[in-house]
């Protein structure tokens, strides 16, 4: 993991020159650079990009305008993002991960959060898309065969929490909404609440056990699955 060709796109030349150094000294050598929205979506068509660091603010073109149009594109919606804010506003947040961001960072950020969020989601995107099979500290979940177990032993799960739990295993570190799990569960017309779904995870966080603390609350945004083993 060290061909990858990152776009940093941020109209800060300091904070692109910062980042540069962070991601070289952690492996990294391909880089391009944009300061505006415009410069960006031609470079992420033009060029194989790998993955993208995305500021919100932005001139011109904004980074969620940016992110909605990188997700309608089929040519880059495949493209991880990682939105790099300065705010701390949760709403700016949530429409970035419905617009389709895999995860987002605040600045002032710490250097070795974000090699390490750049390292998590590339081998997120390397990983084989039609996996059935997923393990990670005594869990087994297996698509084919819609089961799970746990520490050998089988759980009884329904079917919204099979699901539930597949997309969280599936991505972990990933931070979802509320709307995307509705969406992936249910399909976006699907008349689920959002208080539904706190439920659904409260009753899976329960039948899981200990193991459930996996599963964490990002508060003002959703849920995923800790990046690490179980405490």
């Amino acid at each position: 993991m060290a061909n990858e060709r990152i776009l940093i796109v941020e109209d800060e030349p300091e904070i692109r020159e910062l980042v540069k150094i962070t991601l070289t000294g952690a492996g990294f050598h391909t880089f391009f650079e944009a300061a505006d929205g415009e410069t960006a979506l031609r470079l992420a068509a033009e060029r194989q990009i790998d993955l993208i660091l995305l500021d919100l603010m932005l001139p011109g073109i904004d980074g969620l305008s940016v992110c909605r149009r990188l997700k309608e594109n089929a040519s880059t919606r495949g493209i991880p993002v990682i939105m790099l804010t300065a705010k701390s506003e949760e709403a700016d947040i949530v429409i970035g991960l419905e617009l389709g961001a895999a995860d987002y960072i605040t600045k002032p950020f710490s250097c070795k959060v974000l090699a390490a969020r750049v390292r998590a989601q590339l081998r997120l995107a390397a990983d084989a898309a039609s996996e059935t099979e997923f393990r990670r500290d005594g869990l087994v979940l297996n698509r084919e065969l819609h089961r799970v177990a746990l520490d050998g032993g089988e759980l009884e799960l329904t079917s919204g929490e099979f699901e539930l739990l597949a997309l969280f295993v599936s991505r972990p570190g990933r931070v979802y909404t509320r709307g995307q799990i509705i969406a992936h569960l249910r399909g976006d017309d699907y008349p689920v609440t959002e208080r539904a779904i706190d439920v659904q995870i409260v009753n899976l966080r329960r039948k899981l056990g200990e193991w459930g603390v996996n599963i964490e609350t990002v508060r003002g945004v959703g849920y995923r699955m800790k990046s690490g083993g179980i405490n």
